[in-house]
């Protein structure tokens, strides 16, 4: 079972709060469970839960509340937010025209020791790592605990780059949940790209951990520390990877994309149009995690691959794991993509599982559309479905182009018996046309496998 502990410093954000609010904190039975408390001037003060909000008066905020915090919590920067000494906690200012704070949103930092027992062993590869989700999902919690866990278990030289104190709280002395990580403060969020590179050239870190990479600046100093062969752990804005790819600013980090024009004797080798997408360079970042809830991550083990295929329209299928109660974690999708090893599968024909004529029919695309692939068999009301995994397939679909050049997993269909079925190119008309072929009882599902070095069926 793995150990969680949660340190929150409560009692010093609560005595940073007018005395008639801090009491009706404290008399809240799940207090533990707060995540913010909003004062906005002329309404009433509110608490914020995961799942509800409540008023924590029937008094408004007054201007004399918000000094009474103002003058209790550590000086605001340029980027409105403040914070206590040796706390974890953030307070962030809203100004009227006047820059007068009429606002203020007192959001709780917590320290939560066993957060990254679900991707431990991601974190022992020494790869870089970005973390992605929503905001308050927990990245900033899962960045702080990766920090003191390679200080102090592994033993590395770790400079954390704390831009607004988010990471290791407010004043001089860091939070101990950063452990022996050393902590570079960032006197303007606008010099965060320039602290970034001062770390690496300074200080000699085997590992940088940066929250809230947002700026082109900020992504070409991370590709640059990432290029002198030191680990990156940080986060960026963005929910999932496919964001991150659409995002021009940040879209390096994943390695940029780029329109490339091919000639009309490559377009037709790889049976595509003529100006294609693709990968500029390899991620910045080796390793992607998507945070999609507090207890469960999908992690891409090969951006640069999930990328590629991402560009071919072939959409990869990442690892899911859940944390349980008990702390563990378990497995509950194996990453799935076209270029990985197959596991072994009962022999039947062929060296195959044999499958009954009467099933659905399942159809592993191969750098063919899977959308337009299953539009066509959802408008054609065909009993079949597309499968991420080789050995479940019934055939296989790929391009002319593609099975001309035979790459690895075209090989592994053929040597496991599997029929393999062109189409000249990836358009509608085409997908469509191999769907009626299907419809119609005119594909055949159990032609045997190297047997033949002719050209498959093409539609």
């Amino acid at each position: 079972m793995s150990r969680r502990e949660v340190v929150d410093n409560l009692t010093q954000l609560l005595e940073c709060l007018p005395p008639h609010i801090r009491r009706a904190l404290e008399a809240m039975p799940d207090l533990h469970r707060l995540t913010e408390i909003v004062l906005d001037l002329g309404r009433q003060p509110e608490a914020r839960f995961p799942d509800r909000f409540t008023y924590l008066s029937d008094a408004f905020v007054t201007r004399e509340d918000i000094n009474f915090v103002v003058q209790r919590v550590g000086e605001f920067g340029e980027d409105n937010r403040a914070g206590i000494e040796r706390t974890l906690h953030r307070i962030s200012a809203i100004r009227n025209r006047r820059n007068e704070i009429v606002g203020l949103t007192c959001r709780i930092g917590r320290a939560v020791f066993g957060t990254i027992d679900i991707i431990r062993d991601v974190v022992e590869t020494g790869k870089s790592i970005l973390l992605l989700g929503r905001p308050g999902i927990g990245k900033t919690t899962m960045l702080r605990e990766i920090a003191r866990v390679l200080a102090d278990e592994f033993n590395k030289r770790v400079v954390v780059v704390d831009t607004s104190n988010e990471i290791a709280g407010d004043g001089d002395i860091p939070h101990p949940a950063i452990g022996r990580a050393r902590r570079m403060q960032v006197s303007r969020p606008d010099r965060q790209a320039a602290v970034m590179i001062e770390a690496v050239e300074n200080h000699m870190p085997e590992v940088i951990v940066i929250d809230e990479i947002g700026t082109e600046a900020e992504a070409m100093a991370a590709r640059t520390i990432a290029e002198r062969g030191v680990q990156l752990i940080g986060t960026a804005h963005g929910n999932t990877l496919d964001n991150l790819v659409l995002n021009p600013t940040l879209s390096d980090l994943v390695g940029g994309i780029q329109a490339v024009t091919l000639g009309d004797e490559e377009a037709k080798k790889r049976g595509t149009q003529k100006t294609v997408l693709e990968r500029k360079a390899p991620p910045t970042f080796e390793i992607v995690v998507e945070i999609q809830e507090m207890d469960r991550l999908a992690i891409h083990h090969s951006v640069a691959t999930t990328i590629d295929l991402m560009l071919r329209g072939i959409r990869p299928q990442p690892e899911i794991r859940e944390r349980s109660p008990d702390g563990s974690y378990q497995v509950v999708q194996e990453p799935a993509t076209p270029d990985e090893a197959p596991p072994d599968v009962p022999a039947g024909e062929g060296g195959r599982a044999p499958r009954e004529r009467d099933r659905v029919i399942r159809i592993f695309p191969y750098a063919v559309s899977r959308s337009r692939l299953e539009r066509a068999v959802r408008e054609h009301r065909v009993p079949a479905e597309l499968t991420h995994r080789l050995e479940e397939a019934d055939l296989v679909l790929t391009l002319k182009g593609q099975y001309r050049k035979m790459p690895k997993r075209l090989r592994q269909a053929e040597a496991q018996g599997l029929p393999v079925h062109t189409i000249r190119s990836n358009t509608f008309s085409q997908v469509e046309q191999f769907v009626g072929a299907l419809e119609s009882g005119q594909v055949d599902l159990f032609r045997p496998g190297r047997d033949h070095r002719r050209e498959p069926p093409s539609f």
